[in-house]
């Protein structure tokens, strides 16, 4: 019997490829230090309590007070859920992240008095207050504490809201606990004989497979397991949603969208001008599909055939030092600075590079303020997806270098609209490079005509599909109409339909996969994707073919951090994403490409034949 190529243990990854932590703390020790010293300082928030607004300097010495802990804490919550997530069956760390949870709770309830005791300015002191120089720093912090007066409650109400938090993280916990730990996928044996562990890590990998039968056996065996914990899963993300509600209810917003939107100021026109763009320009996905059922000569697409590359014959195998070189080599446009310190940081402890056992699935960029901007992978040498993923994260990455380079604390932390901008940029300059690369190469062209078609596809068009589908569940929430496991499936269902038509075939076990996004229980986060898509192509088209004053405007927008709203952020850098055309310049790009491709493709086809 052939050999299963198990997923190694976390203490058989060589230091190399792991991230550093140290530069947060130096070992769990210190850690324990830090969390003893922060809970220690909660009770000076009492001699704050009822004089925030004797003077403005007063104020200012209250709020350098509340930073110092939460810049504290901030680190504190970063160690913990990263050591968690090296493996999440690691009962220490997890506990670790629970208590700095804990703390964060703590600290939200012991300062909850800051908010309502600024919001009680009235307009003449208001007008002092903000033209102090004691406050400038606080500039920005102050106008949105004041713009959140009409969602804010006595300290009395927002100290058992703060107490709320902690037990409103549970659906998502829960979530994250069974579908990271607890679920398993089987062994699927591969073309050469191999038996293999089916996990979240390689799942891609395995639909990018040539032979369509172990497409679709890890199709079916992946959603076997959700169709197994449907009940619990639903259950979960049905009372996300009521948190939600709850919340929104609470802070007087008009809607749970209203409410996730309101924090970055973004009118909910924004939200429906993507979802009703795309939803009524999907004619050019169509046809992406139809060619994509005639290039693999099947009767039927379905979606375990959606992800296999139809230009099979290019071998596009690199390790993650190569990867980092092609990285480096198509970030060229936005200069030396940026690029030399990417490359010592993927290459100098930022990076936990390759899946092991209870590893936290997919990848992400964190940290603090005071650490270096880790990512995590779960990097794979032949799955070209591993690169763009890299490419993706530095962008994360770099957006919080620069941000806290360029600015003070309290405006570093830019919203989750900003960042997808910047993760999404790098992408598209990865693409444009690869392309200009292998100009020569037809078969190479095409398969990266293919890649990045895909890409829009899953960033675009299905990320709007989610999006549509948590205002779907919401709104039924809102309604008081119950959220079961057959309601969420019909609803998705639905969509599959509407986005996907007759040019894939739904099958039953399609819509199982609301049950397994992450994202769905960060409430109205999906749609980020598709605007920062949106915002990133336009951008890189400027980018790209103007000069130093685009690239400038650019780098300006990420060194902006959390500085200003996003909207105003992007409309400064050249994408004005009140206006429908980033969206409809995504289409016509799509379409573009589509065509090209299908171009490309041809002789290909006929070759074949």
């Amino acid at each position: 019997m052939p050999n299963t190529k198990k997923i190694p243990l976390r203490e058989d990854i060589p230091a190399e490829s792991q991230w550093d932590l140290t530069p947060l703390f130096a070992d769990d020790a210190a850690w324990e230090a830090q969390f003893a010293d922060v809970s220690a300082q909660l009770d000076g928030y009492a001699i704050f309590r009822g004089r925030l607004l004797e003077s403005p300097e007063g104020l200012a010495k209250a709020l350098e007070f509340h930073m110092q802990i939460s810049r504290a804490l901030d680190n504190l919550y970063t160690y913990a859920h990263l050591k968690s997530d090296e493996d999440k069956s690691n009962s220490h760390y997890v506990g670790m992240q629970d208590r700095a949870m804990g703390l964060f709770t703590r600290v939200s309830e012991a300062s909850s008095f800051i908010d309502p005791e600024i919001q009680a300015l009235d307009e003449v002191r208001k007008a002092e207050f903000l033209s102090s120089p004691a406050l400038q720093t606080f500039g920005f912090f102050l106008e949105k504490i004041l713009r959140a007066k009409p969602h804010t409650h006595g300290e009395d109400i927002e100290k058992i809201l703060a107490m709320s938090t902690e037990v409103a993280r549970a659906p998502s916990q829960i979530f994250s606990q069974l579908d990271n730990a607890d679920l398993t996928f089987g062994v699927i044996e591969d073309e050469k004989g191999e038996r293999l562990e089916l996990s979240h890590g390689n799942f891609i990998s395995f639909l990018m497979k040539p032979q369509r039968e172990i497409r679709r056996q890890a199709f079916e065996q992946y959603y076997q397991t959700y169709q197994a914990h449907r009940h619990s899963i639903a259950a979960a993300l049905a009372h996300s949603v009521k948190k939600d509600v709850f919340y929104a209810r609470v802070r007087n917003h008009a809607s749970c969208r209203s409410a996730a939107l309101f924090f970055d100021n973004v009118p909910e026109s924004v939200y429906d001008n993507l979802v009703e763009t795309v939803k009524t320009h999907t004619a050019p996905l169509f046809g992406y599909l139809g060619l994509r059922r005639q290039a693999l000569g099947v009767e039927h697409l379905h979606f375990y055939d959606t992800y296999v590359p139809l230009v099979s014959a290019v071998d596009f195998r690199l390790n993650y030092d190569q990867a980092v070189e092609i990285a480096m080599a198509a970030l060229t446009p936005l200069g030396d600075e940026y690029t030399a310190v990417l490359k010592k940081g993927l290459a100098g402890g930022w990076v936990d590079r390759y899946e092991n056992k209870g590893k936290r699935s997919g990848a992400y960029s964190s940290g603090s303020y005071d650490s270096p901007p880790y990512i995590l992978l779960n990097f794979e040498n032949d799955n070209i997806n591993s690169l763009y993923t890299l490419v993706h994260e530095a962008g994360h990455s770099m957006h919080s270098y620069l941000s806290k380079k360029h600015q003070p604390y309290v405006d570093h932390q830019y919203t989750i609209f900003a960042a997808e901008v910047a993760s999404t940029f790098n992408e598209v300059l990865l693409s444009r490079y690869l392309l200009d690369k292998y100009k020569t190469d037809e078969k190479m062209v095409a398969y990266i005509l293919n890649r990045e078609i895909d890409n829009i596809r899953g960033t675009f068009f299905r990320q709007t599909m989610f999006a549509e589908f948590e205002a779907s569940i919401h709104n039924d929430a809102e309604a008081q109409k119950p959220l079961t496991i057959d309601s969420l499936r019909a609803t998705y269902h639905r969509l599959l339909e509407t986005y996907f038509g007759n040019a894939l075939v739904i099958d039953p076990q399609l819509d199982l996969e609301c049950l397994r996004i992450p994202h769905f229980y960060s409430a109205f986060y999906v749609y980020k994707y598709a605007t920062g898509l949106a915002a990133a192509i336009a951008l890189a088209r400027r980018v790209l073919d103007g000069g130093t004053a685009e690239r400038d405007a650019y780098l300006n927008f990420l060194k902006s951090g959390g500085s200003m709203f996003p909207l105003d952020a992007l409309k400064k850098a050249g994408a004005d994403m009140a206006s429908p055309e980033p969206i409809l310049e995504t289409v016509a790009h799509f379409k573009a490409l589509v065509d090209r491709f299908g171009v490309q493709l041809s002789p290909m086809l006929h070759k074949k034949d």
